[in-house]
């Protein structure tokens, strides 16, 4: 018996309805599946949690969630709650505090339909994007000098250490390598000449143990240009925090939208738990009434059993996920149908455990 123990944290806006649909998929393979079991233990942080409480989380957190096998999160974010500290207090204090450095942003095209780009197929948009998650511009580093004068003066410090890119360019290289698939390196060393020049510098260095790995390096302007008119150019993308931030954003518009946008929080040492979520935010203007697009949290509960091994099972989810998507009978608005959170849900258990069955 293989078991579980799931973390769930719902979060802010739409969050606690596509988790409900993602546990859903979930207690479905384990009544499918005899080998499998999973428990759940569901926490209230977030921004709600933080206009009662004055934080974002309970100040032991970390120490509640270390021995889980992973964190299941819906959302953060919510009006009334300065975003960088709804971000900085709950998402990043877990990435940072359990050294979950990989993050992972499929870029796949599920339907030739959902692009809006013309004459591209399931073909031209399947990369994977591995985004630097612990520091990098994201880092918190800085200062605020003479604040409200004349001379104010504010000061954000981009972090690059050896240990941190040289970790992320090597699992991307290694990531590369497994799959065998090109591997591209996103900077900007011509205007950034410290960090970029750096990244750029151990790019190289690194790429010398992987001769057999064919690599592409592009500034991320022209990166963004080509995200939209050759993506097929792409197959693994590596880049530091905010140009992953960036870039993955552009791959959801050209695949999609962010309902279908997902990413995990990787500790490939597991010494701690690594957390899935779809990466679509709050979106608090449709919270409450039954109409979010659940597909993203799913598939981010593919991630998750890919990560603990169950292969299978990852990609059954995902082959549901585009049956879903070329019936386009079971959508929600946003994807142009007229179906609910619960039962796009639903329905995608029925398919999942009739096709595995």
């Amino acid at each position: 018996m293989n078991h579980y123990n799931i973390a769930l944290i719902p979060g802010d806006g739409i969050g606690p309805e596509v988790v409900e649909e993602g546990v859903k998929v979930l207690k479905a393979i384990e009544e499918a599946d005899k080998t499998i079991s999973f428990t759940f233990k569901e926490f209230p942080w977030g921004c709600e949690y933080y206009l009662k409480n004055g934080k974002m989380m309970d100040d032991d957190a970390l120490d509640i969630l270390k021995d889980y096998d992973a964190i299941y999160l819906g959302a953060v974010g919510y009006p009334g709650v300065p975003d960088h500290i709804s971000l900085r207090d709950l998402l990043i204090k877990i990435r940072k505090g359990f050294d979950q450095y990989v993050n992972l942003r499929p870029v796949e095209l599920l339907h030739p339909d959902l692009t809006p780009l013309k004459n591209k197929t399931e073909k031209d948009i399947d990369m994977l994007v591995i985004r630097e998650n612990s520091e990098g511009e994201y880092s918190g580093a800085g200062d605020w000098l003479f604040k409200d004068k004349p001379e104010e003066v504010v000061l954000q410090t981009g972090v690059f250490s050896r240990k941190g890119t040289e970790r992320i360019i090597r699992y991307a290289y290694e990531e590369a390598r497994k799959s065998n698939r090109t591997l591209t390196s996103i900077s900007k060393g011509n205007a950034l000449n410290y960090s970029m020049v750096f990244w750029d510098q151990v790019f190289e260095e690194v790429g010398k143990e992987y001769p057999d790995v064919k690599t592409y390096s592009y500034l991320v302007d022209a990166a963004s240009l080509y995200f939209v008119s050759q993506p097929e150019r792409f197959e693994v993308v590596v880049t530091s925090n905010l140009f992953g931030d960036i870039v993955t954003d552009i791959g959801a518009a050209i695949t999609g939208g962010m309902g279908l946008a997902t990413g995990a929080n990787i500790n490939p040492e597991r010494k701690y738990p690594s957390m899935f979520e779809p990466v679509h935010g709050s979106a608090p203007d449709i919270a409450g009434k039954g109409i979010a697009n659940p597909i993203a949290a799913i598939w981010s509960v593919s991630q998750m059993l890919d990560f603990f091994g169950l292969e299978e099972w990852a990609e059954a989810v995902l082959n549901t996920i585009k049956q879903i998507l070329k019936e386009n009978t079971y959508l929600t608005p946003d994807l142009g149908g007229s179906v609910s959170t619960d039962e796009l849900g639903s329905h995608f258990v029925e398919l999942l455990i009739k096709n595995r069955g």
